[in-house]
């Protein structure tokens, strides 16, 4: 399993995602990084907290500084972003901030 930079990791889908995959790989290593905004809460991984597996970072997945500060260039992502009110686009059945995208996607291919 290689390193994995969860967007949007402290909300109902992204903690549950998280803490599932620290209990079932013992190899796994996770970068959560989170704007935290209404649907995201920290105490949704207060129980892996202090796993050395386990790294959080808030922040926009929009702000390209923030990410490539996560050590977003080095890792799979896993995008588990369930904000509302932003532009969106839909891709393969998965839909995306249309900047946030734009960003990961960019970073991803460099």
């Amino acid at each position: 399993m290689s390193s994995l930079l969860v967007t949007g990791g402290c909300g109902f889908i992204g903690s549950n995602f998280i803490r599932w995959l620290l209990e079932d790989d013992p190899a796994a290593e996770i970068v959560n990084l989170d704007k935290l905004t209404y649907a995201g809460n920290p105490e949704n991984l207060a129980s892996v907290s202090g796993s050395e597996r386990y790294e959080f970072h808030q922040g926009d997945i929009g702000d390209r500084a923030v990410v490539e500060a996560s050590g977003g260039i080095t890792y799979d992502t896993v995008r588990a972003v369930a904000e509302t009110g932003v532009d969106l686009i839909s891709i393969g059945g998965l839909t995306h901030s249309v900047d946030a995208l734009d960003i990961s996607l960019d970073l991803e291919f460099d």
